[in-house]
């Protein structure tokens, strides 16, 4: 079967939601507007917000459905342009020298010249999601850009101001048309006004309970609608508990999943105590919430689903 011809850019905000949608990603009417701006003003989209709220998956919605190439950068404290940008295959450029110097064909100068050559230069995420072909752009994911340090923030000014890097022994490498840029944070520390004036910034939110309903019926299919209705019922609840981190919607839907896979039709508090390690990471949450607390938040679920 042939595959699918990549789509266009969307052009409206209801082709946007369209294109998301057919990503199974449910997202509402100020998502879509800022990443519609984002495609049609071709700016990177920044976006921030607590852990598991699908900050990732847009991007990765994104290159799905319109049939691009998906280049993820994934950010960590100490992350250096060798690691982002570029290096030299040091290697090559020393067996280079080495055979240059057994034929003793080139002077010292020419082969200072000749083993810095685009040949030699390892291309590494930010490099390569400049090399897209006009209409075929990749889409480039800046994951966790708070993980970095500042001075990686400085760095990437040139790449989303002039969608070129410069390589100080061979000139810039600059894009034919700029990539899809998606910028992922989850606020553990501020990043400076200078990245973020260059983006148009969203702020992705836990969903509210319609939408996290519908996503469920997406990602966590074979759960029953009224075992879906408890759970979100419940998770929507256990989010309003003062707890050290709240679970995300990837944990709403692990947490279906594993319910379906125990065989349950119900939420009831035993199963619930025995599972909330999929949805709570921290000792401390499950201590606070096991026992009373989960036996309160089933029956209070029970009859919001009940009365939805």
């Amino acid at each position: 079967m042939p595959k699918p011809l990549p789509a266009s850019i969307p052009t409206s905000i209801d082709e946007t939601l369209t294109l998301l949608t057919s990503g199974d990603y449910v997202a509402d009417r100020s998502l879509a507007t800022a990443l519609y701006l984002s495609l049609a003003m071709q700016r990177p989209l920044f976006l921030e917000g607590e852990a598991g709220t699908g900050k990732t998956e847009i991007a990765k919605v994104i290159a799905r459905s319109l049939g691009r190439e998906l280049i993820r950068l994934q950010c960590y404290e100490g992350l250096d342009i060798a690691q982002a940008a570029y290096e030299w295959n040091y290697p090559r450029q020393m067996i280079e020298i080495r055979l240059a110097e057994a034929a003793g064909e080139k002077s010292k100068d020419q082969m200072s010249h000749d083993i810095f050559e685009q040949r030699f230069l390892i291309k590494r995420p930010l490099a390569l999601a400049l090399e897209g072909k006009p209409g075929a752009a990749p889409v480039l994911l800046i994951d966790e850009l708070d993980r970095t340090d500042e001075p990686f923030e400085a760095y990437l000014l040139e790449v989303l101001s002039d969608w070129q890097i410069t390589v100080p022994e061979i000139g810039t490498l600059k894009a034919a048309e700029p990539p899809i840029v998606v910028i992922t944070s989850n606020r553990t520390r501020e990043i400076h006004d200078a990245v973020k004036r260059r983006c148009f910034y969203h702020w992705v939110d836990y969903p509210d309970a319609r939408r996290e309903l519908e996503i469920l019926k997406r990602k966590a299919p074979k759960s029953s609608a009224a075992l879906s209705r408890e759970v979100v019922a419940f998770v929507q609840r256990l989010r309003g508990v003062d707890l050290f981190k709240l679970p995300g919607v990837a944990e709403t839907i692990d947490w279906a999943n594993c319910l379906v896979a125990l065989d349950q039709i119900a939420l009831d508090p035993e199963t619930v105590n025995n599972t909330l390690g999929v949805l709570l990471k921290y000792q401390d949450d499950i201590e606070k919430i096991a026992g009373e607390q989960a036996a309160r938040l089933v029956t209070e679920a029970k009859s919001a689903a009940s009365a939805a």
